[in-house]
């Protein structure tokens, strides 16, 4: 589904396997990026509707996850198996896909098991810019859903696109979800002033005014008891 020139979304329900959190696809030039990658049983599917989007000749350089819930990163190991690709995640959520954590990764709640994976670049700072072809996407720690939860965002057309994928949550003991921290990022991605919103669950929202009022939507989340 091409949302805009050089963006797509090629993964999640409809589109992969039931089950995989939405995947976008972002090019720069001759370089690409997915943003998280399903759970993994719709792998090959995945790589089909990645293939009828790039031009030939364009390498998939990084996959940029959100965060380490199984929905999100369960198909990254193939993701790099098959495109030689850097898997990028924050610190705090690396530590629980590397050790194969089926709690904190909500593998569980999927039936499945999250075989341990290596973080190429694992994120510590609040923010980083991260070079793709010839553009950059950038990496913001926005924790609460999960401790390393992350947003990114890139200038495209003069557009700033949000990929923020569990804007919605939800908040739960066994994800380490914290209200306050959840409350906080709804607010730090309110100041963003984006464009466009990929959401993870919820579809593809456009216009200032539409992306603010979708976030706003959840802010009352965080006064809620788990």
């Amino acid at each position: 589904m091409k949302i805009t020139e050089d963006l797509w979304r090629v993964g999640g329900e409809g589109l992969t396997a039931p089950g995989d959190a939405a995947v976008y696809l972002v090019r720069f030039g001759r370089q690409a990026a997915l943003i998280d990658a399903g759970c993994g049983p719709g792998h090959q599917q995945l790589v089909q509707n990645v293939s009828a989007c790039l031009p030939p000749g364009t390498a998939v350089t990084h996959l940029l996850l959100t965060h380490c819930h199984f929905d999100h990163s369960g198909g990254a190991a193939a993701a790099r198996n098959h495109y030689g690709c850097r898997i990028v995640a924050h610190a705090l959520d690396a530590v629980y896909l590397e050790a194969g954590d089926d709690r904190v990764t909500a593998a569980a709640w999927y039936g499945a098991r999250m075989r341990p994976l290596a973080v190429d670049h694992q994120i510590t700072a609040q923010r980083e810019t991260i070079a793709v072809g010839d553009g950059a996407l950038t990496a913001h720690h926005c924790p609460g859903h999960s401790p390393g939860s992350l947003v990114y965002t890139a200038r495209l057309g003069g557009q700033t696109v949000l990929f923020g994928q569990d804007v919605h949550g939800p908040l739960h003991p066994s994800l380490l979800s914290d209200r306050g921290q959840y409350r906080d990022s709804l607010h730090y991605l309110l100041d963003l002033e984006a464009d466009i919103l990929c959401e993870g669950h919820f579809g593809v929202h456009q216009g200032r005014v539409a992306v603010k009022n979708f976030i706003r939507r959840y802010l009352h989340a965080a006064d809620q008891d788990f």
